[in-house]
């Protein structure tokens, strides 16, 4: 039973992260509601703790952003309303956030924030591998095109159905009158 919670859990989690400016990030809404806490008191423990945060831990998003976010995002609608554009966190920055709210659901829940994550990371891994499987595949393929027409070449020839012309037989034939 707990296993299907935690696969509920990291699956939750899984469908909140975005990608955006290439960084696979999760937006401060969300965050909090995984931490169970306000947006406001997570926001607030960010900035008493801002040097915590560099720019490859979390960033706010341009108002643009803020509007693509909202517009493919149904969950986020409240945040076309809000007068400040949300700050999204990187996976570090998500871990970083637990240790500054400091409960203990924060740190309970970072670690399903961390399975999202790496979960994200194996599956687009899995599929760069597949990717170049079939390039190779592909490659060693394009050698068999040339080989493979000429064997079709020659089944057709055979498939011809044009009998070669009837010609006498050579020697004693009994049936003859």
């Amino acid at each position: 039973m707990v296993k299907s919670q935690e696969l509920v859990k990291i699956g939750k989690i899984q469908q909140r992260i975005l990608l955006i400016r290439g960084e696979k990030v999760i937006i401060d809404s969300d965050l909090a509601e995984a931490y169970g806490v306000t947006t406001k008191a997570l926001n607030q423990a960010i900035r008493r703790n801002a040097d915590r945060f560099p720019p490859d831990f979390m960033f706010r998003l341009t108002k643009k952003e803020k509007q693509e976010v909202v517009t493919n995002c149904d969950h986020l609608q409240n945040l076309k309303f809000s007068p400040f554009n949300p700050c999204a966190f990187t996976e570090h920055g998500a871990i970083m956030a637990a240790s500054v709210l400091n409960s203990s659901k924060a740190i309970d829940v970072s670690v399903f924030v961390v399975r999202a994550f790496v979960r994200l990371r194996e599956m687009i891994s899995g599929h760069k591998e597949l990717a170049r499987k079939i390039a190779e595949l592909e490659r060693k393929l394009g050698d068999h095109d040339e080989q493979i027409m000429v064997l079709v070449e020659a089944i057709k020839q055979l498939m011809d159905p044009t009998l070669p012309p009837k010609t006498r037989r050579i020697g004693f034939n009994a049936d003859r009158r």
